[in-house]
């Protein structure tokens, strides 16, 4: 089966599904928004192929990336519940580049936004369908019989006491017609969706065979470093190019837009030919740029105002007739993404090819990209998208910051060139999460029910000159700067209310980190939510089911996370519990932490974590995702923070960007709400929400308000 990834798309597309090895079946459906453009030459393309092999074998070709969510896992789940198969007998494996790939919800082939299940829930099932179906239909034939007295079952196609391997059966099955739509199963029939399963890529990654970005190795390839500044348009002063050609292995030092770039024979030579290279910049306006500063100049744009995004009523004279007005701000440094495999891309060039070997989640904007490097036409780059050590979205850039830069070194060298980022070029290059201030004045009325809301966010825009720009920067606003806040149902209800924001523009790049928009804004509205609840005398989750009343599934979530985390139990002193909630990637999901505080000592004991991700595919990697968010959002709560010091970042390292340690790792209890709505996403879905309750569990424990992160430069 390993031959039938090479063959031919414009044959397969005209010859249906044939193959003499096995069947194929491709996934038909592009289905792009409104206003966006669709595949080239307007053809509707396959995006993924399911293919059977003779002897068996089901492997799905993906056109998203496995970067440690589980969609290798998940994706293929949904194939093998419509298809019937046998688990053992499933594998994944990634497609290229190319259109016939994008994703079904965006024009472009990228990972991103918790969107994998979500977008692919109905199509896989149906190739699922559609296969298992064709191979039915094969066998009723051979055994002239009709398609009813058929059974599916682990790979087999079952004729009374008869049972015929799917293998026997796919030669027959290639040569009928594609059925234009098949039913799918009642979900009460489902064996594999809602059931824990095993991950496929596991047992790879635990034997080393799985091929990450650093472990691509070509045998003609140097390795460079790029010496980089971090502020744009920053000037390189001088540099000494002879003293870093002297380190042994160093073979050449390239001129390229972002610096100088050092090849070498290996990475410990290139990295230390860097080093002799003493590379002096030119930070121009930028050298005194400080993290007091940029602080400083937030808060008195807050003071200005901004370009409005929502405005209604009377907020003012609301304001003033309030029974009480609670008026704060929180403020979020910039954060770091931090993955444990630091940036990398290997690029080979010739006259008339570009081969790219990267972990990416962004495949069509590294073919663009590199297209529009080497003058090369866009179907002659070939990005071979490898295993993923992580991202949190530093691989989902849309500019393709570091794939741009490895074709920009093998172009100036003529070599092929593995470029590598080392751990601080890694925390000190930029593409950070913005920092954002947001100032809030909200209005209760006697009940402490909030009737007037006043705010202002202050922080860079993530999709300003990037390729969403367009649907994302609505009359100026960009609408992650405040995503879930102006659609939170207690204050869109509101008749009076007034949300504006201001976006600076500073001399680095900014990206998503995880959840995007509500990374930050979750922290500001549930921080808020808890001090509402306090001003108003009342418990803060009782506060928010009365909120949420409008929210039936937040509600749902608040009220099982309230009975499952025993809140409102006799704490000791120093000791104390926090609630945050909130929705987003179109799941909803509650959080209690347990946490006591000993002097400036936080200990976090348990997270209690109730999800509604609706369909829950694989409830293990679910699981594991809500662990992943706890220790991410903790990390990002207790310590995380980018600071600058005379236009330069401060932190190197995991010793002074610290990230939560495993004995810090608390427990945490997952409880998923069954449901049988539609998918949403997981990956995203409770992170924003682990840092509110944290701080609102401080408050509980100690009367403190921890209203800037991280705790531990603020406690």
């Amino acid at each position: 089966m390993e031959d039938a990834l090479n063959f031919n798309r414009r044959e397969f597309f005209r010859a249906g599904a044939v193959m003499a090895t096995g069947l194929l079946i491709p996934f038909y459906s592009y289905g792009g928004k409104k206003g966006q453009a669709e595949p080239e030459n307007g053809m509707l393309k396959p995006n993924s192929y399911l293919m059977i092999g003779t002897d068996g074998h089901v492997k799905v070709l993906l056109s998203r990336c496995e970067v440690g969510q589980g969609i290798w896992t998940a994706l293929p789940m949904l194939i093998a519940e419509e298809l019937d198969a046998d688990w053992r007998r499933i594998s994944a494996e990634h497609a290229p580049a190319a259109v016939d790939y994008y994703h079904t919800m965006y024009a472009t082939q990228r990972t991103g936004g918790s969107t994998s299940v979500v977008s692919e829930f109905d199509r896989y099932r149906k190739a699922g369908a559609t296969a298992r179906y064709m191979l039915v239909q094969a066998a009723a034939a051979r055994y002239k019989t009709d398609m009813a007295s058929c059974r599916t079952e682990d790979g087999q196609v079952q004729i009374g006491e008869r049972k015929i391997a799917y293998g026997d059966l796919v030669e027959d099955a290639a040569k009928l017609a594609i059925p234009a739509d098949v039913p799918l199963k009642d979900p009460a029939n489902w064996k594999f969706i809602g059931k824990s399963m095993k991950r496929l890529d596991t047992p790879d990654k635990c034997s080393g065979k799985a091929i990450f970005g650093l472990d691509v190795r070509q045998p003609d390839a140097l390795v460079a470093v790029v010496a980089r500044n971090l502020i744009e348009g920053a000037r390189i002063k001088s540099y000494e190019r002879e003293k870093a050609l002297a380190v042994p292995g160093v073979k050449q030092v390239v001129p390229i837009p972002q610096g100088m770039a050092v090849l070498a024979d290996n990475f410990w030579a290139a990295k230390r030919g860097r080093d002799a290279l003493n590379v002096q910049w030119d930070l121009g306006a930028y050298a005194g740029l400080s993290s007091e500063g940029i602080l400083a100049d937030y808060k008195s744009r807050a003071d200005e105002g901004g370009i409005v995004a929502v405005e209604a009523g009377d907020v003012e004279k609301m304001l003033g007739s309030a029974a009480k007005v609670v008026a704060v701000e929180y403020y979020q440094p910039f954060i770091a993404h931090a993955p444990m495999e630091p940036l990398n891309a290997t690029v080979r060039l010739s006259l008339d090819k570009c081969e790219v070997w990267t972990g990416t989640q962004t495949q069509t904007d590294d073919q663009n990209a590199a297209a529009e490097i080497t003058g090369l036409p866009k179907e002659h780059v070939f990005i071979n998208t490898m295993f993923l050590g992580g991202s949190f979205g530093r691989r989902n850039i849309t500019r393709s910051d570091y794939v741009r830069e490895a074709v920009e070194v093998a172009k100036a060298s003529g070599k092929t060139v593995k470029t590598v980022w080392t751990r601080e070029d890694d925390i000190q290059g930029g593409r950070y999460r913005p920092a954002f201030l947001h100032r809030f004045k909200v209005g209760l009325d006697k009940d402490g029910k909030p009737v007037a809301w006043k705010q202002i966010s202050v922080g860079q825009s993530v999709m300003t000159g990037g390729p969403f720009e367009k649907v994302a920067v609505i009359n100026g606003v960009d609408q992650y700067s405040v995503e879930g806040m102006k659609d939170a149902a207690h204050v869109a209800a509101l008749a009076d209310k007034k949300i504006e924001v201001n976006a600076p523009v500073l001399p680095f790049g900014i990206d998503n980190w995880r959840a995007v928009g509500l990374s930050h804004t979750i922290f500001a509205m549930e921080s808020l939510s808890d001090e509402l609840a306090h001003a108003a005398g009342k418990d803060p989750l009782d506060y928010r089911l009365m909120l949420y009343h409008d929210e039936p599934r937040l509600a749902n979530v608040l009220t099982l996370v309230k009975q499952k985390s025993g809140w409102g139990k006799q704490l000791p002193k120093g000791r104390g519990m926090g609630v945050a909630a909130f929705k987003g990637m179109g799941s909803f999901a509650a959080l209690v932490a347990d946490v006591s505080v000993d002097g400036k000592s936080v200990k976090v004991h348990k997270m209690t974590c109730v999800v509604d991700c609706g369909v829950a595919v694989n409830p293990d990697g679910i699981i594991a995702q809500v662990e992943s968010s706890v220790g991410h959002g903790l990390s990002a709560a207790l310590y995380s923070e980018v600071t600058f010091k005379n236009g330069k970042i401060v932190q190197r390292n995991f010793y002074d960007y610290k990230s939560l340690r495993i004995e810090e790792m608390p427990e945490v209890e997952t409880h998923i709400v069954p449901s049988r709505e539609k998918p949403g996403g997981i990956g995203e879905a409770a992170v924003g929400q682990v840092m509110p309750s944290l701080t609102n569990a401080i408050f509980a424990a100690t009367g403190k308000r921890i209203r800037t992160l991280p705790v531990y430069s603020n406690i």
